[in-house]
């Protein structure tokens, strides 16, 4: 799930990113193990220092990202978020996605390599601070997943420009079914730039850090030589890019669900079945949302990607329409009665111009559009090994 800002003090964050020094690298630490590493506003204000401190030091060539514990980032706490947003307003939400996508912003376009070794889980947030950078490294323990649809959000921190450049439609199934995959198949489909074994990471580590230039060849070689390609498992959900191509190629959500069930009535698949109750499950309103959002994310610059997502995210956090975002957190993270009732409850009910409206402008003097500084972006390639 993206981050969201729970109610810490800043010196609560102090050690929340650690970094080591090791020559010319640095490796930055989320540091929240008992939090799955998910993201503060504290840690997200350290990471844009460090970033922004780091891009201008000759002294530091290269940066490795990753987390302490069991989980590379989970995203954020959303249900605590939530409530923070609910008890001091929407523009306390709204400052703190700015700051999260201008991260993700100079992560996309650094002139300095990022190797992200994406150990454990990593959703929403945790995808902005890694799938931007120049490598992204996969291992047999990670799990992915952007399933902020079943929360009532979006697919947000640049998702619409990653998730849109993957295979086929294969972006528009994993945004809408909030979709798990494993390591394996984030290398297949383009996520991942390399595949390497858990018990070989801290390796890949040490020659990492010995590494004194910031040539993406010279990093890209000592990351090969710990590489491998690992088989897609039999019930992979990138074995069935027809079924995936053939449904989510449809214009709409509807038309979406109701391939899918012409295709389950003639093909007993539980992948197709699990599919469907995922899509079912999640909010209406984030679907159609959701969609519209990666579709147009397929033509658009990470940047413009990022300032349409902040508009989006000020609507949701400030619940005009819908306050689905506000319901999924109490019933999925907070309450954990995992019966969300979604306001309008039906696709029908969420009508194009409602969603038209999630892509305005706010109407609040004081609100201003995402404004990123002028970078030269590098296009971070997303190549499907399929």
């Amino acid at each position: 799930m993206t981050s969201l800002p729970p109610s810490s003090t800043a010196g609560a964050d102090s050690n929340q990113v650690l970094v080591e020094t090791n020559g010319s690298t640095r490796t930055l630490i989320l540091n929240r193990p008992k939090k799955l590493n998910a993201l503060s506003p504290g840690m997200i204000k350290k990471l844009l220092r460090l970033f922004t401190a780091y891009e201008e030091d000759d002294g530091v060539k290269l940066l490795i990202m990753k987390g302490k514990g069991r989980a590379f980032c989970t995203g954020g706490d959303a249900g605590e978020g939530s409530q923070t947003i609910l008890n001091e307003g929407w523009k306390i939400g709204a400052d703190f996605f700015r700051n999260q996508y201008l991260l993700n912003y100079i992560i996309a376009t650094y002139t300095k390599p990022q190797v992200s070794l994406l150990s454990g889980i990593v959703m929403g947030g945790g995808a902005g601070v890694s799938l931007h950078g120049r490598f992204r490294v996969a291992t047999d323990k990670t799990i992915f997943a952007m399933p902020e649809t079943a929360l009532g959000l979006f697919p947000d921190v640049g998702a619409s420009y990653f998730l849109s450049r993957l295979p086929g439609f294969y972006g528009e199934y994993v945004a809408l079914a909030g979709a798990r995959l494993d390591g394996a198949e984030m290398l297949a489909c383009g996520l991942a730039t390399h595949f390497v074994h858990s018990n070989r990471l801290l390796l890949l580590e040490e020659s990492l850090r010995k590494v004194d230039t910031s040539n993406p060849f010279v990093v890209c070689g000592i990351i090969d030589q710990f590489a491998e390609h690992p088989s897609l498992k039999r019930n992979s959900s990138l074995n069935r890019m027809e079924i995936i191509n053939k449904c989510f190629s449809k214009r709409t959500v509807e038309e979406i669900i109701s391939t899918l069930e012409l295709v389950a009535s003639n093909l007993a698949d539980e992948w197709v079945a699990t599919t469907i109750q995922s899509l079912n499950k999640a909010s209406p309103t984030s679907l159609k949302i959701s969609l519209r959002s990666i579709r147009e994310g397929r033509t658009q610059t990470i940047g413009e990607c990022l300032h349409q997502e902040y508009r989006m995210v000020c609507h949701v956090v400030r619940g005009d329409f819908s306050k689905d975002f506000f319901e999924g957190c109490r019933a999925i993270l907070v309450d954990k009665d995992q019966n969300p009732m979604w306001r309008p409850p039906r696709l029908e009910q969420v009508h194009d111009d409602v969603v038209k409206y999630y892509f305005s402008r706010i109407d609040d003097p004081q609100w201003e559009d995402l404004n990123l500084p002028t970078r030269r972006s590098h296009g971070r390639n997303i190549e499907s090994k399929l």
